[in-house]
């Protein structure tokens, strides 16, 4: 297997404001290329307390983007180019549970895929591979982010199970009374395919997500005003910014390999024969798949 260096890149998906933190220094904006096509926005590449960390505007710089509309394949295959190894997805989501009001940060360890209409992997036909999704985030990036998190003073729960729904439109009643029976906490529109396809590209991923409002199964949906709704938003990405500041740097030097297996998840997940796969598609794959055919290629 080869040698993996000590040194991280951490990325950030979110907001197009969760960038805006004080103490963010080298900054420069950057297009950077995808095989895959264009990811949602310039990368911002700066530094924290001398952590390298790349942001990107999940929905684009002023949300030009619906859920359905980003083109999650190029956002993590970008990030895996310019050397991303750990990957904070920050989003906003509805809460399916009474006890999880609007304000309170979810560090998500499960998900329900519900998306239809999205590519979801990297592979295909050419190249097939198959990677566990059976534990969904990295548990020692979710475990940081809930440290920095208390730290930070945020209203935070570990553990749930997150509803990715196609969107762009919200869910009917009956839908939320559905995803409520499954047990799931919160509900989004855009943390799926993004964890298959960063499991894909080894990337440690986790997620917090940021209760905005009950979804429609609450009673007293239909009564929130909008300036509420707006206030939460605010306070909300204020916060998101304070847990970005507190993880990232604490975020460097860490030992590698992922005790969680991150960062190897393709070890054994290929499974089309190297004389059977397409080279056009091995060539798109190459920042995805280069360090496990590296590693193959040295073992022969």
């Amino acid at each position: 297997m080869q040698t993996q260096s000590n040194r991280r890149v951490i990325g950030v998906l979110g907001g197009s404001g969760i960038y805006d933190i004080q103490g963010l220094t080298n900054t420069r904006w950057e297009k950077v290329a995808s095989p895959f096509g264009e990811p949602s926005d310039a990368f911002l590449f700066g530094e924290l307390d001398g952590q390298q960390v790349v942001f990107l505007p999940r929905h684009g710089r002023g949300h030009k983007l619906t859920p359905n509309a980003i083109n999650y394949r190029a956002n993590i295959d970008a990030l895996k180019r310019v050397g991303v190894t750990d990957l904070l997805s920050v989003s906003a989501c509805g809460s399916l549970r009474e006890d999880l009001p609007p304000g309170t940060f979810v560090i998500v360890d499960q998900f329900i895929d519900r998306t239809i209409a999205r590519q979801k992997s990297f592979f295909g036909p050419g190249f097939v591979a198959h990677v566990s999704m059976a534990h969904p985030v990295c548990g020692r990036l979710s475990q940081e982010l809930l440290q920095a998190a208390r730290s930070v003073g945020l209203k935070v729960v570990q553990g749930g199970t997150y509803l990715a729904m196609e969107g762009p439109q919200f869910s009917s009643l009956a839908e939320s009374q559905l995803y409520r029976s499954w047990g799931c906490h919160v509900i989004g529109m855009t943390n799926m395919p993004e964890a298959k396809l960063a499991r894909e590209a080894e990337i440690c991923y986790a997620t917090v997500a940021m209760v905005t409002d009950y979804d429609c199964w609450h009673p007293d949906h239909d009564h929130v005003q909008v300036s509420d709704v707006i206030r939460v938003l605010l306070d909300n990405a204020n916060h998101g910014r304070a847990l970005v500041r507190e993880v990232v740097p604490a975020l460097k030097d860490r030992a590698v390999p992922c005790p969680f297996g991150c960062d190897r998840a393709l070890e054994y997940a290929l499974i089309t024969a190297p004389e059977a796969r397409d080279p056009a598609v091995v060539k798109m794959l190459d920042a995805i798949t280069g360090r496990v055919l590296a590693a193959q290629q040295a073992g022969k």
